[in-house]
């Protein structure tokens, strides 16, 4: 079985990376491989989508319940 080393760095600048073998010597062949992370792309959604799920947590108010609601808090302001 072929010996293997795991080994994980930065990528330079100019992408460059530098390992270190201490196990090698000057000359000898070895394999690289390059294994770059996974990277996810940020979901987009639609506003039209967010507000959707938005009205969908909330239960919806009747007109009688939206103007209580808002005549509570205007009498708020007088106080």
């Amino acid at each position: 079985m072929q010996p293997a080393l795991r080994i994980t760095t930065k990528v330079l600048p100019g992408n460059k990376i530098e390992i270190e073998i201490p196990q090698a010597e000057i000359g000898d062949s070895v394999d690289v491989f390059v294994i770059l992370p996974e990277k996810t792309e940020p979901k987009k959604r639609s506003v039209i989508k967010i507000l959707e799920e938005v009205h969908a947590k909330r239960p919806a108010k009747s007109a009688e319940e939206i103007d209580k609601q808002l005549r509570e808090e205007r009498e708020s302001w007088d106080s």
